[in-house]
């Protein structure tokens, strides 16, 4: 007898894009503007500003929906003070521009200047926003006590006072000493706890 098996479904998963590519592919003024920014913020491709463009647009339209209700709907309240509270929570808007109008104002530079990549740079724990990037990704960063290896991570306001080297980090001075370091001292130089990049 002929016996029809159903597919499993936990096999195949359906993700959404994660970002959107421009309309208008050499537009000299979008190219200009995009290639500024990746080597303001270390980015490694463009795609990481378009992945933070559609966040951004998915944002503004959620708050422009919101503004289209009235203010006592229960919609708009509920909704809109959640979106708000995320914002605040990010650093995105200030404590005291908790109004959906100014969700409209943020910009692409306001959710870069909020990865983790840019704020360890801006802590002064790297030399620059590359080496900041290359320090995350070898598992040298912590955020509390969470190891992040992912330079797009958005770092919320009460995160931002615990981001530091990581206890296993030899930046740390607690973890092992780096092979650099290590090579020095079995040659009797002694090099001390630092490596090399």
């Amino acid at each position: 007898s002929f016996v029809v098996t159903m597919p499993k479904l936990g096999q195949h998963r359906n993700y959404g894009k994660t970002f959107k590519t421009p309309r208008r592919p050499f537009e000299k003024e979008r190219l200009d503007q995009e290639l500024k920014l990746c080597g303001e913020y270390g980015l490694r491709c463009k795609r990481e500003i378009w992945r933070v463009q559609l966040a951004l647009a998915k944002i503004r339209k959620a708050a422009r929906v919101l503004l289209t209700l009235d203010e006592s709907d229960p919609k708009r309240q509920f909704e809109g003070d959640a979106l708000l509270r995320r914002m605040v929570r990010y650093k995105l808007l200030g404590e005291e521009e908790k109004k959906l109008d100014f969700v409209l104002q943020l910009s692409t530079q306001k959710l870069l200047e909020r990865r983790l990549q840019t704020q360890v740079w801006k802590q002064g724990l790297a030399k620059s926003v590359h080496h900041a990037r290359v320090l995350i990704k070898q598992r040298h960063v912590r955020v509390g006590r969470q190891l992040v290896n992912v330079p797009s991570f958005m770092v919320r306001t009460d995160s931002e006072a615990h981001i530091d080297f990581d206890f296993q980090s030899p930046f740390s001075g607690t973890g092992r000493p780096g092979r650099v370091a290590r090579k020095r001292a079995a040659a009797g130089g002694g090099g001390g706890d630092d490596d090399d990049e």
